[in-house]
């Protein structure tokens, strides 16, 4: 039997995305194989998880082109990142909170998304949108985590799918944004 490790890694990817903490066997068992089989592919759970971490950067990586974080108010291409992203949020709110087991060793695409990520709310810092006391940093660390609170919000059934743009973008620029107050 052909094994295929694409399947595999979506299935792994939606049963983590749902249980974190599911093991090796449980992945093995909703990819319909033997954990004989998942274990030839995967030497334990880091090395699944490192495959999935290259398929999250991936899609994080399309999500931010799909966006056109360059065209536009720095707001609306926000809007835009977080739409495009909302397809993978599950799994990318797994990779955050997994990548914290990796102390020290943060792949280069992580570090090549959040240059584009910040790159962005840096933009909007420049041109007057977003508010300049909190650094381009911080507000990427806030977006992912927003992304991963309605993520998991969204799949336990606490808010509607349909709102996860809106809620999540809201959130993040209401506390973004420059106030006009004086």
């Amino acid at each position: 039997m052909t094994v295929d490790r694409d399947q595999v890694l979506r299935t792994a990817a939606a049963l983590l995305t749902r249980k974190a903490t599911a093991t090796m066997d449980e992945v093995a068992r909703a990819a319909g194989i033997g954990r004989a089989t998942l274990h030839r592919h995967f030497a334990g759970r880091d090395a699944l998880v490192k495959a999935l971490e290259e398929r999250g950067i991936q899609e994080f990586e399309a999500a931010l082109d799909t966006a056109r974080l360059d065209e536009g108010g720095a707001g609306e291409a926000l809007r835009r990142l977080v739409a495009a992203v909302e397809p993978s949020a599950g799994l990318l709110a797994f990779l955050v909170t997994e990548n914290q087991l990796f102390e020290g060793e943060v792949d280069e695409g992580w570090n090549r998304l959040d240059a584009r990520v910040s790159a962005l709310f840096r933009r909007g810092q420049e041109e007057g949108e977003f508010r300049f006391d909190l650094s381009p940093a911080w507000l990427t660390e806030a977006l992912y985590a927003l992304i991963g609170a309605c993520a998991w919000s969204v799949q336990d059934g606490r808010v509607a799918a349909k709102d996860f743009t809106h809620m999540t973008t809201e959130l993040l620029l209401g506390g973004a944004r420059r106030s006009t107050e004086k």
